[in-house]
């Protein structure tokens, strides 16, 4: 997922969205359907000849979200992924989301696309997608972006780094707290960044509804198993 450093445009375009908020007064929000539950966020980490046998193991050891990651620039590639691994997600029940890519997302009909922290991308997203879509924002670090992101309109805000990300290994650290202090946000939070099921157990019990994953999932010598070994995450039982 994109965690880009927030621009001053960024800042101000979330600024202007938090003050209609302001002067409406807040309103519950609704959690999308397909967001109940919690579980594995898998993202692919393409080009790679076997995606589409990857993504199906993934789905088959329990993943709740697919997202497409791939900002290569072949685009009649990208749109026949795409489109395999929609129909991939169709037969598992899962919702295919796809990073930054607006129209890709609307040519094949996927759930979602995921932003990196930006409002007039929201706004884009779901006069495109439409208002049952699921439109995810980055956060990295910031419980104000967070904040302003739900109150535009996000299905869920994504935080991270929280561990060490092979994947983005310069990306700055989101503190474990971060998830506590964000459980009034009424909007899932999806927690990035070098999880592995090994360390993912306190990300759990501190509120992320959602572990997101590339390596640990897509680098697996068994991806199946891997996601099942998130997926058991959920089953347990929470510590007090």
């Amino acid at each position: 997922m994109g965690h880009s450093l927030n621009s001053s445009d960024n800042t101000k375009a979330w600024r202007r969205h938090q003050l209609a908020s302001d002067s409406s007064g807040d309103q519950p929000l609704k959690v999308h359907a397909s967001l109940t539950g919690g579980g594995l966020y898998a993202i692919t980490d393409g080009p790679r000849p076997d995606l589409l046998d990857v993504a199906a193991m993934a789905l088959a050891g329990g993943a709740r979200l697919l997202q497409y990651l791939d900002e290569g620039t072949d685009a009649p590639r990208r749109h026949a992924e795409a489109a395999a691994l929609l129909q991939l997600c169709r037969a598992h029940g899962v919702p295919l989301i796809i990073h930054e890519d607006i129209p890709l997302a609307r040519s094949v009909g996927a759930d979602g696309v995921h932003l990196s922290n930006a409002a007039d991308g929201l706004d884009a997203a779901r006069a495109s997608l439409g208002t049952d879509a699921i439109i995810g924002v980055a956060c990295r670090d910031s419980l104000d972006s967070a904040r302003m992101a739900a109150r535009a309109g996000a299905s869920y805000v994504s935080f991270g780094a929280f561990f060490a990300s092979p994947t983005k290994p310069l990306a700055p650290r989101a503190p474990l707290d971060l998830l506590r202090q964000s459980a009034a946000l009424g909007v899932p939070r999806v927690a990035i960044g070098g999880i592995t099921p090994d360390n993912a157990r306190p990300l759990v019990e501190a509120g992320a509804e959602f572990l997101a994953a590339i390596s640990s999932v897509f680098g697996a010598i068994d991806a199946r198993h891997s996601a099942q070994r998130f997926a058991h995450l959920y089953a347990q039982p929470l510590r007090n």
